[in-house]
This record gives C-alpha cells, structure tokens and sequence, in this order.
C-alpha cells in the first residue's frame, strides 16, 4: 500500500461490508407490490448503477418503471419506499461480513485520513458502523447520500478534510467516475461487487482490481 496517500475515501457496500446482495434483494421486495416485472426492472437498474443512492432509484421506479412495468397503479410514495428498503437491509448491514484485514489496513497507513463516501443512507451507515465497532477507523468522516458521491468529495476538499494526493477504494463504475472527478487515484475491489464484465471494464480503463482490501498490503 502506497504510504504517500493523504486520504483514502471508501465506498462502503461491496467494500467495506458484503451488503450488495443484501441491498439488491431489498429493491426486488419493495417494488414486487408493482408485479414481477417492475420488481425485475428495478433490480436491473440498481445493479446498472451501482454506488448511486436509493433516492435516485426510487424516483427512477416511480418516473419510469411504474407506468411501463407495473400491474397496479403506484401506491406508495417516495418516502414510504425509502422506509420499507430500509427496514428491509437494517438487518442485514448489521450482520453481513466486514471486509477483512481492514485493521491491518488501517494500521499500514496511520498517516491518511479514513472517509466513507457511500451511495448508502448517510444516518443509516453511521448508525451501523456504531453498532459494528467501525466508526474509529475513519477519522475524515462517514458520509452518505442523499449526497451524491461528487458531492461529497467536493465538500470535503473544500473543507480540507480530503486532501491529495488521494486514493479512492470502490466497486462500481460510478465509484471510478466520481474518483476521476475529483483527482483521486482508484482501485477496484472485485470480490463483492456486481459489475457485469468488470474484468474487461478494469482492463479498458487501466485500473488495477484486487478481490478484497487484503490485496493492497
């Protein structure tokens, strides 16, 4: 692992936690009121888009896959949605496995700065990482949506909280888009991720894939 980093900013599902599944299989459930085929499209737009938040999703659901795919008429509303997904990955965030040798990690590099930035529920993460005991290891901060990624990177180099040179540790394209963006470096954790073809996608792009955080020691 590369010691020069400043900061190092961390997606956390499919990163930190083994929760993409967990998520995915949330969507298919909220939406399956609407019928199979809303439920399935759903699920094929989450996992197009992965590391962009629920909120952006849902009102996707609501705009575009409701009045095409849906069997009955929309029935809940922005907010109710966002609840029932909730509810339904809680759970799982709290019982999933954390990505191993994150301490190891964490002790390697005791000069960066840790930050979360997580397409995830900026409440919800921190409300988990408590629960997990992770909290500590990210002293820049655990941020979420309804913050997009780019805005958030954007808000902490302001703040000087993320400070370059400084590597970005994701497992989606808008993970990389966003890093790009910023003038962060990028690796991609493949172990968890759901990226369809990732290895060609890695190799087009020039980006160097590990399985999991124990790859970077």
């Amino acid at each position: 692992m590369d010691s020069v980093y400043k900061a190092i900013v961390f997606d956390c599902d499919g990163v930190i936690l083994d929760s993409n599944k967990i998520k995915t299989q949330a969507f298919y459930k909220v939406a399956l009121p609407y019928g199979e085929a809303a439920a399935a499209a759903l699920v094929a737009h989450h996992t197009a888009n992965g590391g962009v938040s629920r909120y952006k999703k849902f009102t996707y659901f609501l705009e575009f896959i409701v009045p095409v795919f849906a069997t009955v008429p929309a029935a809940h509303t922005m907010e109710q949605l966002l609840a029932y997904y909730a509810a339904e990955v809680k759970q799982g965030l709290l019982t999933c496995a954390v990505a191993p040798a994150l301490q190891n990690l964490r002790d390697a590099t005791p000069n960066a700065r840790w930050l979360i930035a997580s397409g995830g529920d900026q409440a919800e993460l921190r409300e988990v990482f408590d629960a997990r005991g992770l909290t500590p290891l990210f002293d820049g901060g655990i941020f979420g949506s309804p913050d997009t990624k780019d805005e958030i990177l954007q808000r902490e180099a302001q703040a000087g909280t993320l400070t370059l040179p400084a590597l970005f540790i994701g497992d989606s394209k808008y993970d990389f888009q966003a890093a790009q963006a910023a003038g962060l470096d990028f690796v991609f954790m493949k172990g968890w991720s759901e990226v369809e073809n990732h290895q060609a996608w890695c190799a087009e792009h020039g980006i160097p894939a590990y399985v999991n955080i124990a790859g970077l020691l």
